[in-house]
């Protein structure tokens, strides 16, 4: 399944191969600072699987404080994907809220619950971690 997006301006365009099923809404106080919203929900596909079709050359870039690289739009400032150091050069982390395709996954979890804004009430029932996967439950 080719999933395909776009930034807001649609000067980028991309295309990504499947995305993993483990899918998390994150909120951590970078995705929360990158996208701007109470918290984030990236789709992870194999990075030989993603491809620029439009405006790849204009992508910008920002290495924030844990080494991942966070990509954007110059012009419209749309968060687009991120790649984490431990997966650089095979994952890349897309920003679903950009994809003009629909996808079958469905978050499966929320993770950084411990950075959540006090002012979002969860209330999915999906399981909930104080950081990453595997970390603390929390209730």
């Amino acid at each position: 399944m080719l999933n395909v997006g776009q930034c807001l301006c649609g000067r980028i365009r991309y295309a990504a191969g499947e995305f993993s099923a483990r899918m998390a809404h994150c909120h951590c106080s970078m995705c929360r600072k990158f996208h701007g919203a109470a918290f984030a929900t990236f789709g992870s596909a194999r990075q030989d699987e993603f491809r620029w079709l439009a405006g790849g050359e204009e992508v910008k870039s920002y290495r924030a404080e844990n080494g991942t690289r966070r990509l954007f739009c110059p012009h419209c400032g749309s968060s687009l994907a991120f790649i984490s150091p431990a997966h650089e050069g095979t994952r890349i982390e897309v920003a679903l809220g950009t994809l003009d395709t629909d996808i079958a996954q469905r978050p499966d979890a929320h993770i950084f619950v411990g950075a959540k804004a006090n002012w979002v009430t969860l209330c999915d029932g999906l399981p909930r971690y104080s950081g990453e996967r595997g970390s603390e439950p929390v209730d």
